[in-house]
């Protein structure tokens, strides 16, 4: 597999058009083509550029996948393109979520996490009262 086509694989991984992808990188659909084709090779600053909306560079250039990229399952890869999306708030949101989840305490209703907080920095949200911010004090789980 050629250079470019690493580009369009990863374009896609990352679930954008080809207009959308050559506007990143302020360039037009027909240069990415040539990139994508072979033709031609993008320079440093358009990798630089990708690479700051996810981009694996060193699987473009080398075909090896960066071990900070994550695997290319694509239900996480939705999960993680969700949270790139997300603002400051809905991002600490969904790494509450997950760390909740991976514990084992669902959504089922049949456990409630109880904090004691160390100072009134704390938040809770929503009818089951899960925690948003740092966490300060002890926690403990109450299953019901």
């Amino acid at each position: 597999m050629h250079t470019g086509e690493r580009i369009k694989e990863e374009r896609e991984r990352l679930g954008l058009s080809q207009a959308d992808f050559a506007a990143l990188a302020d360039s037009t659909r027909k240069t990415l083509f040539n990139w994508e084709s072979g033709a031609a090779t993008p320079n440093a600053t358009v990798l630089a550029t990708w690479a700051a909306h996810g981009l694996d560079v060193l699987y473009v250039v080398t075909g090896q996948r960066s071990p900070s990229m994550p695997a290319t399952d694509p239900a996480e890869q939705v999960l993680l393109d969700s949270y790139r999306r997300c603002g400051a708030q809905a991002k600490q949101n969904l790494i509450q979520t997950a760390a909740l989840l991976s514990a084992g305490l669902g959504s089922s209703g049949s456990t409630t996490v109880a904090h004691t907080p160390a100072s009134n920095a704390q938040n809770n949200v929503g009818k089951n009262a899960i925690q948003i911010g740092s966490v300060a004090g002890k926690a403990r789980i109450k299953n019901r």
